[in-house]
């Protein structure tokens, strides 16, 4: 854990206290922080979000002015096999979260997720559609959401996202990129339709609403456009082909949801509707193809 060294000068800049700081979006915050602020990240070996009073006294150690909960359980499939595990991270760990930021007057920024939807709509879900998670983590994660604003009685700002990826940890790109060296061909399903988000501009739109105490509630925020995975694995192909990082195209065929068994059902449109965050925000949201060509840029030159 980053923090004030007791005993020295106190550090007057306001405390931003990062839960799941060594996940993907967790570091790309840390690196996103804007000077005059004092980054306290708690990785899962620092801050148990499943142990109440081991979040509670971190913050009161801390006195955090915001926190940003990106802690989560993250294994679609397996929490189907448990479910209880999701719930004691994703809806246990968010109510503990919330009460001891309530309980010190901190601005909490909960981070959730397109599966709170069933994608059976069929067009962009607005904050104001109805969740209906399919399988296990998206229930988690909807209880959450609903913890979260129970216990700050709506002061909380939760922020939904898509397919987030990022140069470090496991998402799908650093997984396509292993396949596609490792194999001669791959299957990918082209009958989910969603939304990839690189972390690096999620960060930035989170700082962004750091600063912006009047946004609260439920609000979404993704890259611009929309895809498959198997639009997305083309597209990584494609890009890292350029780049060099890769040496050879391998094909690539499109798989029905069918074809492709799972534990856990997807929905199959859960495209989320940025505008209104956009609008509140000020920002602009680069199309998800930019984004990863700039991504994978970066990890070339690495």
């Amino acid at each position: 854990m980053t923090a004030a060294i007791h005993g020295a000068t106190p550090d007057s800049r306001p405390g931003a206290l990062i839960t799941g700081a060594g996940g993907q979006l967790g570091i790309e915050l840390q690196a996103a922080a804007p000077a005059g602020w004092r980054v306290i990240a708690c990785g899962s070996a620092e801050l148990d979000v499943t142990r109440t009073e081991a979040v509670d006294a971190a913050l009161e150690r801390e006195r955090p002015a915001v926190v940003f909960h990106t802690a989560a359980y993250t294994a679609v499939d397996a929490a189907e096999e448990d479910p209880a595990a999701a719930e004691a991270v994703n809806a246990g760990g968010a109510a503990h979260v919330a009460r001891a930021a309530r309980r010190v007057a901190a601005r909490l920024i909960h981070v959730s997720t397109d599966f709170v939807f069933d994608g059976a709509q069929g067009r962009p879900y607005t904050t104001g559609d109805r969740p209906n998670p399919l399988g296990a983590y998206g229930r988690s994660k909807l209880g959450g959401e609903r913890e979260v604003l129970r216990i700050t009685e709506g002061r909380a700002l939760v922020v939904r996202t898509a397919w987030v990826y990022s140069c470090r940890g496991r998402n799908f790109v650093l997984t396509m990129l292993r396949l596609m060296q490792e194999r001669d061909e791959l299957g990918v399903v082209s009958d989910q339709i969603g939304t990839p988000t690189w972390a690096r501009p999620l960060a930035g739109a989170l700082w962004a609403a750091a600063g912006r105490a009047e946004l609260r509630g439920i609000h979404h925020w993704t890259d611009a456009g929309v895809a498959s995975w198997y639009d997305f694995a083309m597209a990584i192909q494609d890009e890292a082909l350029r780049l060099g990082l890769l040496s050879r195209a391998i094909p690539i065929r499109p798989l029905r949801s069918e074809e492709y068994p799972a534990r856990a059902r997807r929905p199959s449109y859960s495209v989320l509707d940025t505008s209104a965050t956009r609008s509140a925000l000020g920002l602009t949201a680069a199309h998800w193809r930019v984004n990863l060509r700039t991504m994978l840029r970066g990890l070339a030159n690495a």
